[in-house]
């Protein structure tokens, strides 16, 4: 049986595994991520390696990393989290674990585990988008992950939803996640419980009293006891994704849209608006199949799993 280790990079932590052909974690370890440094990173990835290799014969390592990564899948251009500039970080990684090494985005490596193992399963062509701090996505087309041109495809995150709207930290204007994120969710919460403070009573006493007492863990509580201000912004973040999940639609007509990532786990309170949105704005809507909207089936996992998968491909 092969198996490879899938090592999924974020700005707080390094999660690695060794994964088998059907998808099973057999042994994981994590480490903080050293953000300030792209050697120290690397050095942690070999020393997540060597760990997990010592009690298993791996054949290959994937790296989920999150980051703009080339056509080539060897650099990492840029990581708005990492100290990754243009870094080489595939063969310097070969270089340190002595072990075929490839190289792919997070969010796309994310989507081809959930396509190979989990909620896409069957389906040969699909969406994944991560909704958590920001959105992060992934195309599966024709059982291949499609990664566009220059290697940069599927940031739905930065898709332009509202021209000349909220500032985005890639440097414009009205993406979407500044309308559908863990962040959109908190601002949503915090301006209700402002200049609505009777209506937002329950955030506010959640939150200690303030607006900037409430966190995102505090909206999701709320609004699964049913508080109307809170279930309200579940609707306003809802209807975003929705929107976008019809703009993207438009163009990839997918057969399955997956929906992962921290926000997503709250479920149909997210689920729910997105989807009666996305069938009611998507184009032909009443004369075209309906896409299935469903959750991610991985979790947090689904990073190394799919670097892991796509490792043992070659």
């Amino acid at each position: 049986m092969a198996l490879a280790i899938g090592v999924d990079i974020g700005g707080t932590k390094v999660a690695a595994g060794v994964v088998d052909e059907s998808g099973a974690i057999l042994a994981s370890t994590r480490r903080p991520t050293p953000s300030a440094s792209a050697a120290e990173v690397e050095r942690t990835i070999a020393e997540v390696v060597e760990e997990l290799r010592a009690d298993h014969d791996v054949a290959a390592v994937g790296i989920g990393a999150a980051g703009y990564i080339d056509a080539e899948r060897n650099r990492v251009l840029f990581a708005p989290n990492l100290a990754w500039r243009d870094e080489p970080l595939r063969d310097e990684v070969a270089k340190l674990v002595g072990l075929p090494v490839v190289l792919e985005n997070d969010a796309n490596a994310a989507a081809w585990a959930e396509h190979r193992y989990g909620a896409g399963m069957g389906e040969a062509s699909l969406m994944c988008l991560t909704v958590g701090t920001g959105i992060g996505g992934g195309i599966v087309l024709d059982g291949r992950l499609y990664t566009g041109a220059f290697g940069m495809g599927a940031e739905f995150g930065h898709l332009q939803l509202v021209p000349g709207g909220r500032r985005c930290g890639c440097g414009q204007r009205g993406c979407l996640e500044q309308y559908c994120s863990g962040r959109a969710l908190l601002r949503a919460a915090r301006e209700i419980a402002d200049v609505q403070p009777d209506w937002g009573a329950k955030l506010l006493e959640l939150g200690d009293g303030t607006p900037e007492g409430i966190e995102s863990r505090h909206v999701t509580a709320a609004a699964q006891e049913g508080d109307p201000a809170a279930l309200a912004c579940f609707e306003e973040i809802g209807a975003a994704l929705g929107q976008g999940l019809a703009i993207l639609t438009a163009v990839l007509d997918p057969g399955r849209i997956v929906v992962g990532g921290g926000v997503a786990e709250a479920g149909g309170l997210l689920l729910d608006p997105a989807t009666r949105v996305f069938h009611e704005r998507v184009t032909g809507a009443g004369h075209r199949l309906r896409t299935p909207v469903v959750a991610a089936a991985l979790g947090n996992d689904a990073g190394l799993i799919g670097a892991a998968d796509l490792a043992r491909l070659g």
